[in-house]
């Protein structure tokens, strides 16, 4: 049995943000895959289903992003599972938006949802890295993840989420190639650079008015080459 949790913050208002990437994936993966319902638990939301033969549990913590580790903790022990047989969907500022990787183990790089999970379950845990990018300046960090991916980034948010699903019975069996193959099918690699927009034609000189005609004799124009 494997507990695939996606990270995020409970209610519509922060639906759509990107802290809440963790959230879609496993939405997404219910959706394809035919899991249960979502019900109540484990201070929660949670789905049972199969993928690849295997049984699954999806949860989503409703206690909100710094607390996720009491719901994970609280699912894990009533199933009896080991910390290596949970695998964590989040986001994360240190890759390229929409660029997926995975990790075993490890720190919890400054991610409240991790850090409340290393407190309850150990750091010994599998994640599926989401890539949201970096607004540039760390002071712009909670703003920035508490926002909402832009209209122009959905497209490549549906290919990753699909690609993730794709792949989703390759994490079961703990083949992170095949898994890696598949998003990377979806996504076509990374995300292409916006297209700048064009530059403005330069705006068109004035005519500059025709010089005066000279009303002078054909001799008078061949004295004043001489001069």
């Amino acid at each position: 049995m494997k507990l695939f949790v996606g990270l995020g913050n409970p209610g519509s208002k922060y639906a759509g943000n990107r802290h809440n990437i963790g959230f879609m994936a496993v939405d997404r993966i219910r959706e394809d895959h035919g899991f249960a319902p979502w019900r109540s638990k484990f201070q929660g939301q949670v789905s049972e289903g199969n993928l690849g033969g295997e049984k699954v549990i999806l949860l989503k913590p409703e206690t909100f992003m710094n607390l996720s580790g009491q719901s994970v903790g609280e699912a894990m022990r009533f199933y009896k599972l080991d910390s290596t047989h949970v695998t964590v969907f989040h986001d994360e500022l240190d890759l390229p938006p929409f660029k997926v990787k995975l990790k075993l183990g490890g720190g919890h790089a400054g991610h409240n949802g991790l850090r409340s999970i290393h407190q309850h379950i150990s750091p010994h845990y599998g994640r599926v890295r989401l890539g949201i990018g970096h607004p540039g300046h760390k002071d712009r960090v909670s703003p920035y993840v508490l926002s909402d991916f832009a209209k122009q980034e959905e497209k490549w948010l549906d290919d990753m989420l699909r690609g993730i699903s794709d792949g989703a019975e390759h994490l079961v069996s703990d083949d992170n190639a095949k898994f890696t193959n598949a998003v990377a099918l979806r996504t076509g690699g990374a995300k292409p650079k916006p297209e700048k927009p064009a530059p403005k034609p330069a705006p068109a000189k004035a005519k500059e008015p025709p010089a005066p005609q000279e009303d002078r004799s054909p001799l008078q124009k061949l004295v004043d080459k001489f001069r």
